[in-house]
């Protein structure tokens, strides 16, 4: 049986929609699913190096990878209202050049932190470090992602929400793409639909049993928060909107990839839609 690797990130929501595959409620057809955790940006890296065959990204770095891995439809996190918040010491004033922590190069708050602050110092640093680096002064400011969004420091202050960035730079009315996705090209297309179709049904069957799935999780420990923050969490990233990409959803993604391309950051628009796995192959079979 093959060994197909999965690799995400260890924050609750991609915890939440891989565990049922691992708790073997959800399995693929003729292989067998191997997961690795790590943090986003360590994952971006390892995708530009082509180290794994499916892969949680960020939805800004796909463009630069877009030749070898196709997008997923599936386990993908949006925000409604929400997002990454810029957080900094209460009471300080940030001047134009400050010194801000992002969680990596290729994130999604980077991209559309550095088009809406050309100005500023940046450093990057694990997510996990950044709250803190902002508390001893290491930084004016940091980007705070994941469940630290929740629960930061009470001497800490928002200076600007990522949503409202997000909502300036777009024009309103879209979802704010942060992470999904990706598997590697050279699998065999009957066995890539195969392996989507299973991630699909790992994310819905996680979503529909989230009373009995959270408990679990946190039970074995494999979640970083208490059970009423785990649960704000999920609200949140893991739920409805995260099992399979929807219309406005696209829209959203080709509107992260416009401003990405019209800032120069990518060298080519890239269109969503055009960049999924042909499901619709699986059908044209059976007939």
């Amino acid at each position: 049986m093959k060994t197909i690797s999965v690799a995400h990130s260890p924050d609750a929501d991609d915890i939440f929609m891989y565990y049922a595959i691992k708790f073997g409620w959800v399995t693929p057809n003729d292989a067998k699913f191997e997961n690795i955790a790590d943090d986003i940006e360590t994952l971006n890296q390892a995708i530009l190096k082509g180290d794994y065959d499916i892969c949680a990204i960020s939805f800004a770095l796909y463009p630069f990878v877009k030749d070898d891995y196709a997008l997923l439809k599936t386990a993908v996190s949006f925000g409604e209202g929400y997002g990454p918040k810029l957080i900094k010491r209460k009471g300080t004033k940030l001047k134009r050049n400050f010194k801000v922590a992002l969680s990596g190069e290729y994130t999604t708050n980077a991209l559309l932190f550095k088009i809406a602050y050309p100005d500023a110092r940046i450093t990057y640093m694990n997510f996990l470090d950044i709250e803190q680096a902002v508390i001893n002064g290491d930084v004016d400011a940091g980007v705070l992602i994941h469940e630290s969004i929740l629960t930061y420091d009470d001497s800490l202050e928002v200076e600007k929400e990522m949503w409202d960035i997000w909502v300036q730079l777009s024009g309103g009315n879209l979802p704010l793409p942060l992470g999904g996705m990706c598997i590697r090209r050279s699998i065999p297309l009957h066995a890539a639909i195969d392996y989507e179709d299973t991630l699909i049904k790992a994310v819905n069957v996680a979503n529909k049993n989230r009373k009995v799935l959270a408990p679990m999780l946190l039970d074995k420990g494999l979640i970083r928060v208490d059970a009423d923050t785990l649960d704000n969490y999920l609200d949140l990233y893991a739920n409805d909107n995260s099992v399979q990409l929807s219309d406005i959803q696209y829209k959203a993604l080709d509107k992260l990839f416009e401003l990405g391309y019209k800032n120069g950051f990518y060298t080519e628009l890239v269109k969503s839609q055009d960049f999924l796995i042909p499901s619709e192959y699986k059908e044209l079979r059976q007939k």
